[in-house]
């Protein structure tokens, strides 16, 4: 079920004792087994390690530095192995009191973090930005409506403006197309080097199968197979051996994943695309002003569509990752299902020949995960580029084309949405300066 949860989630948080934070081998195993799901196969930007029990003590502080600093070695030293997925700056530790927190008397900030974690909640809290975007919508229908009432005034310029914005539109969707199709070879490079790198898989899987000296071993690969490549046994081991087939494919395409799609910032081939897709408006506004009000419908409308698109790059490019591990899975149902209606002495011996025998003869399997994410990745171009396309040149016309009527005059309203516009930026603007 947490599988399902944790690659919708923009922050982990980790929790364990302070007295056995850094030596709690089963949250390590979790964050391991689980970066890919929560790293370029999902969404994380944080991720929390939080030291419960860091109650008042004659050498707290001492302890409590302690901890951080062996929990982030901790990190540091599995981090070597998952570095493609998280930077380390993305990591953070916390020492936590409850029981002195709610007696709410002596509370020390730096030993007792609870606070801290308070701020970070509230911060990321959406209201603040749903606000944002309701005043902008707002704003840039009213300035369409005063505009309109006003465009006799400009009617003339109307026309150049039209054609300025439609080039624009033209190169701008074009300097995309360029953007994203330059990132879909790379992928395409990296994916073939990691096909030739099967063999990378196969040892791992080798490695897998061959535990018969372990007692509950032959329990353990009936649950594996029960359950399409994935189990968590007893001891807390985190088993997918889709994953591991996967891996040579995936370890090929993690570094150039998180540039591309980085979870924390505005970059990268797709996102950063979009962020810098511009119709130009600002400084179309100080040499064509008689049509001021409709440009600055235009930029709204622009800033809305931007920020729909970089969520829904965000959604997809988790779908595009798992799409290598989810290909190699449906490959292996027909074996999974063979293996798990082996029964006799040589169960153990023909479930894992079965297995074996399986992967040797279909490696077309890393083909098709190769075609799968890069049709996938397709699929996401085209549907930027048309929705880039559709909302703008419909924006256009309706601001700049379309005959105006009886209009009421909302210059007043207008006005007073301004002041809250500018508020409501200036208040995102201090939100993305450093800390």
């Amino acid at each position: 079920m947490w599988r399902q949860i944790v690659g919708d989630c923009s922050t982990v948080w980790i929790v364990a004792e302070i007295t056995r934070a850094a030596s709690e081998k089963e949250a390590w195993e979790i964050l391991k087994s689980a970066h890919g799901l929560i790293g370029n196969g999902g969404q994380c930007e944080q991720i929390h390690f939080i030291c419960t029990k860091s109650d008042l003590s004659d050498n707290r502080d001492i302890k409590n530095k302690d901890a951080k600093k062996e929990v982030t070695s901790e990190f540091r030293e599995l981090n070597e192995s998952l570095s493609e997925h998280f930077s380390e700056d993305c990591f953070k530790v916390f020492t936590v009191s409850a029981e002195e927190f709610l007696k709410r008397k002596g509370v020390k900030e730096d030993g007792n973090e609870i606070a801290k974690l308070q701020d970070f909640l509230q911060n990321r809290n959406d209201c603040h930005s749903e606000t944002c975007n309701y005043v902008t919508g707002a704003y840039g229908i009213l300035s369409l409506i005063e505009g309109a009432r006003r465009r006799k005034e400009g009617v003339g310029k109307a026309d150049d403006v039209c054609k300025v914005l439609e080039k624009n539109l033209r190169e701008q969707l074009n300097t995309v197309k360029t953007a994203v199709e330059e990132a879909t070879k790379d992928f395409e490079q990296c994916l073939a080097e990691g096909i030739k790198n099967f063999i990378t898989s196969e040892k791992k899987l080798k490695t897998f199968l061959d535990r018969d000296q372990e007692r509950s071993f032959f329990s353990t690969l009936q649950a594996v197979v029960k359950k399409d490549g994935i189990h968590t046994t007893k001891q807390g081991e985190q088993i997918d051996l889709n994953m591991m087939l996967a891996s040579c494919l995936t370890d090929s395409i993690d570094k150039k994943f998180r540039e591309t799609f980085p979870n924390d910032i505005k970059c990268g081939s797709f996102k950063g695309a979009i962020s810098r897709f511009s119709l130009g408006t600002n400084s179309l506004i100080h040499k064509y002003n008689d049509v001021e009000l409709q440009l600055i419908f235009l930029q709204t409308q622009e800033d809305k569509m931007k920020a729909q698109m970089e969520k829904y790059i965000l959604k997809q490019k988790k779908k595009i990752y798992t799409s290598l591990t989810e290909t190699v899975k449906e490959n292996m149902t027909k074996c999974y299902n063979e293996a798990k209606e082996i029964e006799g002495n040589k169960a153990l011996e023909n479930m894992r020949k079965t297995i074996e025998r399986h992967v040797y003869s279909n490696k077309k399997m890393y083909e098709e995960a190769k075609k799968t994410m890069l049709m996938k990745m397709d699929g996401l171009k085209k549907i930027m580029l048309y929705t880039l396309q559709k909302i703008m040149k419909e924006a256009i016309e309706f601001s700049l084309k379309t005959a105006a009527y009886s209009l009421p005059d909302v210059s007043e309203y207008l006005e007073t949405l301004t002041t809250h516009y500018n508020q409501l930026q200036g208040g995102q603007d201090e939100e993305m300066l450093p800390q």
